[in-house]
């Protein structure tokens, strides 16, 4: 291939968003949050994890941008988790430009023993 077409979107970014889901229980903890807001308890009785475990995942998707926090107003201790809709908005785009079907073209190499072949196609189209 003489030159690569620029990508649709920006390929660290997106290498950085997949290393961070490419992890089971990270999937397990935004499937999760999909249910609406949860605190430490509720993630703890439904991964069934022990907590320093739990806090490892949230603390990486909260790096990532993926999960919000907030403090209960009454007693702090308390730690409710939610999506970050934005960033869920931002995530769909970019994995949907990058992995679309329609981005996928016909092409043939043209190096090889296929790159010397004439194909049927090609003839009838210079016809």
């Amino acid at each position: 291939m003489k030159g690569v077409a620029r990508p649709p979107t920006n390929l660290q970014t997106l290498a950085d968003r997949l290393k961070v889901l490419a992890e089971p229980k990270r999937l397990l903890i935004l499937h999760l949050l999909m249910e609406g807001v949860q605190c430490n308890c509720e993630l703890g009785d439904a991964l069934q994890m022990p907590p320093n475990l739990i806090s490892h995942h949230l603390s990486v998707l909260r790096k990532a941008g993926l999960v919000d926090i907030e403090r209960d107003a009454v007693d702090a201790r308390w730690i409710y988790y939610s999506l970050n809709q934005a960033a869920l908005d931002e995530l769909n785009e970019t994995f949907g430009v990058f992995f679309s079907p329609d981005r996928i073209k016909p092409r043939r190499p043209t190096c090889g023993p296929q790159g010397s072949l004439v194909h049927l196609s090609d003839v009838a189209a210079a016809h």
